[in-house]
């Protein structure tokens, strides 16, 4: 389950990827569509400075606020391909 970090009210643009960066502010980024066009560059939003905990992942949730929600590591084993003998 995720929780809210930060309240920010971030206005989201169609065609834009909303992203919390390394400084813990909220930047985006035009998304790249089709074949041969690349990404825009990435522009800061809010400063906000949030402190990221190891093991969460922080993104922008419905409202425009930073949440964050721990990350699920390993997942099931898979189990190992069995050998077919030779005759």
């Amino acid at each position: 389950m995720a929780e809210k970090v930060a309240k920010v009210g971030v206005k989201k643009k169609v065609g834009y990827l909303y992203f919390v960066d390394k400084a813990g502010d909220v930047s985006c980024a035009k998304m790249a569509r089709g074949k041969g066009k690349k990404a825009g560059k990435t522009e800061k939003v809010a400063k906000v400075g949030v402190k990221k905990k190891s093991g969460y992942l922080y993104f922008i949730d419905k409202g425009g606020d930073i949440s964050c929600a721990k990350m699920v590591r390993g997942g099931k084993k898979k189990k190992a391909a069995k050998k077919k003998k030779r005759r």
